[in-house]
């Protein structure tokens, strides 16, 4: 928990078009006043850009693992001890295949891998991805290792396609966040 009550949540931003969601969900957090460090994906700036999350957060967004080139440093590992939450909103079938099988290849999947807070997971994707075996297996094995889950909702999708796939509603989400972090205490 922070030194004014609030607690820090790390916001993992994956590519998707919901990702313009994740700037309301930021600012909901930063509103609700606690403290917001966003990391969003390579993919996800092509939907919406750092300098948003920067702006909404007033905090340093993070992109890479390798930012800057002189030094190495433990960013990964900083980033994640920080959070008392990991919330990825929203999270790719690209996203969980990764979280589900530890595979660490940027950033935001190598601060998956070094947390140790709860994780609360929004996915986003076509009601067809969403459906596959193996999209439902992965969910399963991040169920099982604990992580939680809230939506997919359905309705109307980015594709022109009705069914389960859309990102949970923002307000939504935060319902679920202060059940989290309530459970945490």
């Amino acid at each position: 928990m922070g030194k004014t009550g609030a607690y820090e949540i790390l916001l993992g931003v994956t590519g998707g078009i919901a990702a313009y969601k994740s700037a309301d969900l930021c600012s909901k957090l930063v509103q609700a006043d606690h403290g917001v460090t966003v990391v969003i994906s390579a993919h996800a700036q092509e939907f919406v850009g750092k300098l948003t999350f920067s702006a909404i957060s007033g905090r340093e967004v993070y992109t890479d693992m390798f930012e800057s080139p002189e030094f190495y440093d433990t960013r990964h590992i900083d980033i994640s001890r920080r959070a008392d939450l990991l919330v990825i909103a929203p999270a790719t079938a690209n996203f969980i295949a990764k979280a589900a099988n530890g595979i660490c290849d940027d950033l935001l999947s190598t601060v998956f891998a070094s947390r140790d807070s709860d994780v609360l997971i929004a996915p986003a994707m076509n009601q067809r991805m969403w459906a596959t075996p193996a999209n439902q297996r992965n969910i399963d094995t991040l169920k099982k290792d604990g992580c939680h889950f809230i939506g997919p909702d359905t309705g109307p999708l980015a594709c022109r396609e009705t069914g389960p796939g859309r990102m949970t509603k923002p307000e939504d989400i935060m319902n679920k966040i202060s059940e989290l972090l309530l459970i945490r205490n």
